[in-house]
């Protein structure tokens, strides 16, 4: 074989080996858009770079695969949805408190279905891995309760409050099922 040749295939080896690379990176990130939904971009933004925030949210799956999530039974979802109902009640005479018994509530069903809850920061990274189409109205919520103890929030903020604790609500309750998505 001619030494053009044997250039020409060590080429066409290359050129293969970097295209499989390019390929698996971007199935990597196309996993990872569709897994982690608007989650994906904030993070990157947040991060050194893509590379950095890819890996944090890898770091992510693989501490929530070690999560042993539940199902909730139909009983426990319906009383939830019944304390979800006087936590709503209470909003009208008393807006504060209910905002602040919203996040108890979210907490607590968070506990439930087996997420860890030792503090917000990790609440919001683990959440992020199902719960991320969902997740900017529980730091919008959030955001809201902590400001409620200065008395630095209006009516309106509060009841925006408690519209979007009522979406991660919702999405935890119904254990994050969206249509024909299959739940192990």
């Amino acid at each position: 074989m001619s030494t053009g040749i044997i250039i020409a295939i060590v080429v066409v080896v290359v050129v293969l080996i970097a295209l499989a690379v390019v390929m698996r990176l971007a199935g990597r990130r196309r996993h990872l858009r569709e897994r982690f939904g608007p989650e994906y971009e904030r993070t990157v933004e947040a991060g050194d770079s893509r590379t950095a925030a890819e890996r944090e949210l890898r770091a992510r799956e693989q501490r929530h695969d070690g999560l042993e999530l539940k199902a909730l039974p139909s009983t426990t979802r319906q009383q939830y949805a019944q304390d979800w109902n006087n936590v709503q009640e209470h909003f009208v005479d008393r807006p504060q408190e209910a905002v602040g018994e919203a996040d108890q509530l979210v907490t607590r069903l968070m506990q439930e279905r087996g997420y860890p809850t030792e503090g917000y920061e990790q609440q919001v990274k683990d959440l992020s891995v199902e719960h991320g189409r969902t997740l900017e109205h529980y730091r919008a919520a959030h955001e809201v309760n902590t400001r409620t103890d200065s008395g630095q929030t209006t009516t309106e903020e509060l009841r925006g409050a408690m519209v979007h604790y009522r979406a991660l609500f919702d999405d935890l309750l119904t254990n994050g099922d969206r249509p024909g998505q299959q739940r192990a």
